[in-house]
């Protein structure tokens, strides 16, 4: 029964040599990587007049000056990132170019930021598409939270578990239908505001209040909220490996097609956004309020709203294509659990899916679901990483000095230069409003990294065995093997345990741990009427604990046994027909083995019995 709902939920599974078959074309690859960035208008925009239309203060008219400032910011950043992935097209980003070139403390702070991002990304990305829904359907009110863990879990999650290919065939068209019908919506709204008789940007649009201190704070908070835009465009050069060959120069290209589309829908937003003098308003979007006032509330209105949402859920599958691949570059340089880096049956990495899918559920919990509180934690691990990216691309070409090496470190100076500024505005700008949560996270991520490395050397240096280390084992003594089988009864579990013990060694010795000392005769009669050659040892326990005076017995052995000795505690346990019969009998057993695997030079196994009926 489990395999076959396993083989329907994620599919048959996949041999190695059908890897190359999961690699992607660029029209699939930008759907699969670009679906954060570009969805993110249905968000960034909003944002900016968020913070500016500030009831009592006339700061509206900025709202294209900041949008203007996030244009020129997305070139430097995409000219930047064509730089990593062609000079690092195993993958891994910020990360892996980090590593190479300026050491591990920046690839492993570029690596905990990454981890932020992209976990936020997935619970901004799926609480925005929920927005877009109740937008549309104010009845779904109340219920953010359980529609977005059912999309997280449901779907994101069990479509990435069956693979890379399966998941660009779903998510692909989506996407398309969103850029589509925010080309026609742009369009469709530059016509009316060109060929109407109200202005192209109205008065009350371009009203400024002069500068002083705290437009100046409002401005750059609005640009700090604003530059969530900017999310996911370093996807493409963490995931360079996905591509089909030539694999460094079709990410390239993907990256400028990317950048180039959402320049366009962030400009063309922002200008719709002005003509209409559209305000924010509480659980209906801007973009929802722009497409009404274009489109009127038919059909085309509808369609929008319903591709926003998709495309907005499905912005998250950007962080399940590139998070699991940095998690299994991690686990092979030992900063990250192992488990991480090994592919699943549908050649994807399921055990990163699966993590963040967990840690984007605890995010959306905590939360609840609230896009504006979340995004106040957002764009600050991008930026991070952005600027540690290009500072080691300044690195990489001043040491290979190939073709136009000053002009690549120039522009990738110049990228870290204002890559760092904007994390220092946003930092700043939204510490209280919850940076620092992912201030404080990113050292916690940096000593966890260590520490999993650590203990990695520390058990590689205990497990390594010289030749010296293997003679000796060899010329010494062979010791012998004392079995110890815990025993509460004679019962068929503990005749096949008997065997068992006999077949590996003949020093076996019975324990009978009691809690009444009538009832432990009667089991030591039993034991001599069967009489199976085994000498049965009684320890009475007036307090009633049966595990701690079989531990007590075990260390006593211990301390009497040879060092070339080993012990051997065989616990019989019988395995019940049915799941919920085991809810019935304790967990003795369970917990004897869990307590003496911790004891050294002491072998622990279960023989199981399996009951009938």
């Amino acid at each position: 029964m489990y395999r076959q709902l396993r083989k329907l939920f994620i599919g048959r599974p996949l041999h190695n040599r059908e890897l190359t078959a999961e690699h992607l074309p660029k029209w699939k690859a930008l759907s699969i990587f670009s679906s954060d960035a570009l969805s993110s208008v249905g968000y960034g925009p909003e944002q900016i007049a968020i913070t500016l239309a500030v009831p009592g203060l006339l700061l509206y008219g900025y709202i294209g000056y900041v949008a203007a400032a996030i244009l020129v910011l997305l070139a430097i950043v995409t000219i930047s990132y064509v730089q990593v992935s062609r000079a690092n097209p195993g993958g891994g980003g910020s990360y892996a170019v980090a590593k190479n070139n300026i050491g591990e403390f920046p690839a492993l702070v570029a690596a905990a930021a990454l981890f932020a991002d992209y976990t936020l990304t997935v619970a901004v990305s799926v609480s925005s598409g929920t927005e877009a829904l109740i937008s549309a359907f104010p009845d779904l009110l109340h219920a953010e939270v359980t529609i977005d863990l059912f999309v997280l879990f449901t779907i994101l999650m069990l479509v990435n578990l069956r693979g890379v290919r399966e998941s660009s065939n779903v998510f692909v068209f989506p996407t398309y239908f969103f850029v589509i019908s925010m080309f026609i919506l742009i369009l469709t709204g530059a016509y009316q505001a060109f060929t109407g008789t109200a202005p192209v940007i109205p008065a009350e649009s371009t009203t400024k209040q002069p500068f002083d201190w705290l437009v100046i704070v409002l401005l750059l908070r609005a640009f700090a909220s604003g530059c969530s835009s900017m999310t996911g465009v370093e996807a493409i050069s963490n995931g360079v490996p996905m591509f089909k060959q030539p694999q460094a120069e079709n990410a390239i290209k993907t990256t400028f097609l990317m950048a180039g589309m959402l320049a366009v829908m962030l400009a063309g937003t922002t200008f719709l956004i002005l003509h209409n003098h559209i305000l924010p308003q509480e659980n209906v979007t801007m973009l929802s309020r722009l497409a009404e006032e274009t489109f009127g509330r038919g059909w085309m209105y509808y369609f929008l709203q319903l591709a926003t949402m998709l495309v907005l859920y499905l912005a998250a599958n950007t962080s399940y294509n590139g998070l699991p691949l940095l998690l299994s570059i991690l686990a092979r340089d030992g900063y990250m659990p192992r488990y991480l880096g090994i592919r699943g049956e549908r050649l994807s990495f399921s055990n990163g899916i699966i993590l963040l899918s967990l840690s984007a559920g605890a995010l959306i919990a905590g939360f609840g679901g609230n896009v504006e509180h979340l995004i106040s934690l957002y764009a600050i691990g991008v930026f991070l990483s952005f600027t540690i990216a290009q500072t080691a691309l300044v690195i990489h070409w001043r040491r290979e000095k190939g073709p136009s090496w000053k002009l690549r470190a120039i522009i990738n100076a110049c990228g870290a230069v204002i890559t760092g500024i904007v994390v220092l505005i946003i930092a700043i700008s939204k510490f209280f409003l919850g940076a620092w949560i992912v201030l404080l996270f990113i050292p916690a991520m940096i000593y966890i990294f260590k520490a999993i490395k650590q203990h990695y050397t520390d058990m590689a240096e205990q497990l390594h065995l010289s030749f010296a280390e293997w003679e000796a084992l060899q010329q010494g003594p062979p010791g012998k093997n004392i079995i110890v089988v815990p025993v509460s009864s004679p019962t068929s579990v503990v005749v096949q345990t008997m065997r068992y013990a006999h077949s590996i060694s003949m020093n076996v010795i019975a324990l009978h741990v009691t809690t009444d000392r009538e009832l432990g005769r009667k089991v030591e009669e039993k034991w001599k009427i069967w009489d199976p050659g085994v000498r049965l040892i009684t320890v009475y326990s007036p307090y009633r604990l049966v595990i701690q005076p079989v531990i007590h017995f075990i260390e006593k052995l211990q301390k009497n046994k040879a060092p070339e000795d080993f012990i051997t505690v065989l616990i019989p346990e019988f395995e019940t027909r049915k799941w919920w019969h085991r809810f019935l009998h304790n967990q003795t057993g369970l917990i004897l083995r869990t307590l003496l695997i911790l004891k050294e030079d002491v072998v622990v196994a279960t023989i199981p019995y399996h009951l009938k009926r």
